[in-house]
């Protein structure tokens, strides 16, 4: 099966013309908590795929001190710079996430994973487990549903996904998420994955 062209272009057509109908224009309820309640204000946090950085404007309002989103869109990158400015806080980098080198203390899923082929969803866990420092931590979410059309979104499984993690991972949760927002409720998987 061919690997769908998902590249640079595709993603800034969907953000130059609006396409962006997984962006529900807060940050979401789960991983926000999930933030307060587990990890340290001054650990390393990237979030991939951050499209309009909903969680990275909520986790600076809460003290987070370094945050890192990555996203391989050049005019989402750019309206994400203009909004949040320059600070210290964070860091913004326009780039392919396989490409990304630096390491992190926990990264954060967010309809980031789903919006890949899921070709790539091995060459996704391995790169994940390669930015994490060691021990580190994958939070998020993960969609426990199949779509009716072609993707992206893309689905999947629990079983697939404890399959797909395994190897890298000691899976700590994956449940099915009980404060999910209320369209996605009883679809989505919380994760919590620490690198072997």
């Amino acid at each position: 099966m061919d690997i769908l062209d998902l590249n640079k272009d595709y993603w800034d057509n969907r953000y130059k013309n609006m396409e962006i109908g997984w962006d529900i224009g807060y940050a979401s309820p789960a991983i926000i908590k999930y933030a307060e309640t587990v990890i340290p204000k001054d650990a390393s946090i990237l979030i991939p795929g951050c499209g309009n950085a909903h969680e990275a404007k909520a986790l600076l309002e809460q003290g987070f001190e370094n945050i890192t989103l990555l996203d391989i869109a050049p005019t989402l990158v750019d309206q994400v710079q203009k909004a949040f400015g320059e600070i210290p806080q964070l860091q913004i980098i326009c780039q392919d996430f396989f490409q990304h080198e630096q390491q992190y203390d926990y990264i954060l899923e967010q309809t980031f994973f789903c919006a890949l082929d899921p070709a790539l969803r091995k060459s996704y866990s391995s790169k994940i487990a390669s930015l994490l420092q060691p021990r580190g931590i994958l939070a998020g979410l993960l969609f426990d549903r199949e779509f009716p059309s072609e993707g992206p979104p893309f689905g999947g499984n629990k079983t697939e996904y404890q399959h797909l993690f395994h190897s890298a991972f000691d899976i700590l949760k994956m449940e099915t998420c009980f404060n999910s927002i209320s369209q996605r409720q009883g679809s989505e998987l919380f994760i919590e994955l620490r690198q072997k």
